[in-house]
């Protein structure tokens, strides 16, 4: 099963993460499938987050589930709501 998940990059206290499609299985930082986004929690103008929306949209279409973490980031990006909107059609 696919997940959508956060990969950590970046320096030791300064974290950068990248959204990315990977096997459900596979360690954090291991191979994705996928890179769908970035996310940036240190940045000096709020939380500056970068998305590819319709690639996101096609993963959850075909099944794939985010974690937590990375579906409040779709909500409050307003890609969930994008996909539910699909979803009941």
């Amino acid at each position: 099963m696919l997940k959508l998940r956060l990969t950590r990059l970046g320096r030791k206290k300064v974290p950068f993460y990248r959204i990315a499609a990977m096997e459900a299985l596979s360690k954090r930082d291991g191979k994705a499938v996928a890179y769908l986004g970035t996310y940036n929690p240190l940045a000096e103008e709020g939380n500056q987050v970068v998305l590819k929306e319709e690639e996101i949209l096609k993963f959850l279409s075909n099944g794939a589930q985010p974690t937590e973490t990375v579906k409040s980031i779709l909500t409050k990006a307003g890609v969930w709501a994008k996909f539910e909107e699909t979803k009941k059609k």
